[in-house]
């Protein structure tokens, strides 16, 4: 399963040696994964880091591609990860739903840098990539490519990012500040659901061997980070509101499939408490809950096809949120209007408001799927939901200001905020959810076969393997043999920290 990134041993010694020597020049040594996965191993780092900014291109950086940043610029190591319990005044339900907070991640202020490394790092040290020769290809629809290109410039390659033109004008900013040429920032036609367009301006990309693509969809280095890294955060963040709590429960994980990356967190969470997995979509582009198709604005999230690193048959529920919602609210979290709203009318305090500001669109639809999820099962106090907010609303700025008069014509006021709330929240029902079989997960699971061997040229033999759990099973060893090859390839490197 070469195609599939699965190796573990060197395989083109040239490109290793290549890179152990542009990264001692340039002073680069990656962290390991069970590093990121429990950063307390990383304290000795942490007076360097001090002196290092978290949005700076700087190899200390890697060593922050983790959950556990905080504190003032988020420069300080935090015990668990910092997030949100959202109060039932904000949600509407007694469940507690506990949010992992995205945009403490360095560089891009989205956990997709963590997935772009999971790809990058064991191709690395598998000499599967030569920085001096290759470019990392970063197909997305934008964060992942931002982390992509951020993890790039830091490990001293060049880093191309592939998403549709549409996306968020705070992406291409971003974007533009990091690339090494404006030309390596390709526009696909469309917006959020036209992920097939982004797969057929790669295929044109990789007919130049020096591009590498790295396509989250199918990149196992993705599942597995999350699994690692994302699943034993909140493992931690969950026994730590448990240990001030006895009587609580972790009844859910629930994520925007996406990628379906930070769904294998969710395999972590259900091995160790038994949690269910709910995988969400777009309800305008509903694949998985009724093979259908659309477009829609929940911007993170792609959609029409079912990612082959999506562990389908592990997933318990799928259900799905309409972008008018997550549109409206983006507003609402956003503005002097809405804010005020929720403190004097909900009365939210004025600091859970003001961390509001994490959530970005798909994290919004995150927060609603969790409420749909505890009003169709009818979960009490004690039932904890965790979920994790993707980036925060920086990356949205300007999508508030394009959406006000597409939605309030008539301008955005408390009464606009009030009936936001009621329609959004409140009136949230639990429609569109579905509890999945063994023979609707398989449905799920066969929708993957147009994409990615019909399309991609995955053997069927290599698609057909995923269904069973024993094949998920196998890929846990493979990080541990990652951090043995990563700490093999530092002492090549053979430089300190600094």
């Amino acid at each position: 399963m070469r195609r599939l990134g699965l190796e573990t041993e060197v395989v083109d010694r040239t490109a290793y040696e290549h890179a152990v020597r542009r990264f001692r020049e340039q002073r680069i040594i990656l962290p390991t994964f069970r590093e990121l996965a429990d950063p307390r191993a990383l304290a000795a780092l942490q007076p360097l880091l001090a002196g290092v900014a978290p949005d700076d291109p700087h190899p200390l950086n890697l060593f922050r591609v983790h959950w556990y940043n905080g504190g003032i610029e988020h420069r300080s190591l935090v015990p668990r990860p910092e997030h949100l319990v959202l109060p039932p005044a904000l949600t509407g339900v007694e469940a507690p739903i506990v949010i992992a907070l995205g945009d403490r991640f360095p560089m891009i202020r989205a956990h997709k840098v963590l997935a772009a490394y999971g790809c990058l790092a064991p191709r690395i040290v598998t000499g599967q990539f030569d920085p001096t020769a290759h470019r990392a290809v970063w197909p997305s629809t934008g964060n992942y490519a931002r982390g992509g290109v951020a993890i790039s410039r830091i490990m001293g390659c060049r880093g191309i990012a592939v998403l549709p033109e549409g996306m968020s004008r705070e992406r291409f900013a971003w974007l533009e500040r990091w690339v090494a040429d404006p030309e390596d920032i390709i526009r696909t036609p469309g917006t959020e659901s036209n992920v097939k367009e982004i797969y057929d301006r790669c295929a044109e990309l990789e007919r130049d061997p020096q591009n590498v693509i790295f396509n989250q969809f199918c990149e196992f280095g993705n599942h597995l980070a999350h699994y690692l890294c994302t699943g034993t955060a909140l493992a931690r963040l969950f026994e730590s509101l448990h240990a001030a709590d006895p009587s609580l429960r972790l009844r859910a994980f629930v994520s925007a499939s996406g990628s379906a990356g930070t769904l294998g967190a969710g395999d972590y969470l259900k091995e160790r408490y038994g949690a269910q997995i709910v995988a969400v979509e777009a309800l305008e582009c509903p694949t998985m809950l009724y093979n259908g198709f659309g477009e829609h604005n929940i911007q993170g999230i792609g959609d029409k096809h079912i990612p082959l690193i999506h562990h389908v048959t592990n997933t318990d529920i799928v259900t799905a949120i309409s972008d008018r919602s997550t549109d409206r609210l983006n507003v609402l979290f956003n503005t002097e209007e809405g804010r005020h709203y929720l403190v004097r009318h909900r009365k939210v305090t004025p600091y859970v408001v003001e961390q509001l500001r994490a959530l970005g669109l798909s994290s919004i639809c995150n927060v609603l799927a969790a409420v749909k999820v505890a009003r169709h099962f009818r979960l009490g106090p004690h039932d904890v939901i965790v979920t994790v907010a993707t980036d925060g609303a920086a990356m949205y700025r300007t999508e508030v200001e394009r959406l006000l008069p597409r939605y309030f014509p008539q301008g955005f006021d408390e009464l606009a905020a009030g009936e936001t709330f009621a329609e959004c929240v409140l009136g949230l029902g639990a429609d569109h959810l579905r509890v999945l079989d063994a023979a609707e997960r398989n449905r799920i699971f066969n929708l993957g076969y147009y994409t990615w061997v019909e399309q991609q040229g995955v053997s069927i033999e290599e698609f057909e393997a995923r269904r069973s759990q024993g094949f998920w099973d196998g890929l846990r060893p493979l990080v541990g043999r990652w951090d043995e090859m990563i700490t093999e390839f530092n002492a090549r490197v053979n430089v300190q920290a600094a």
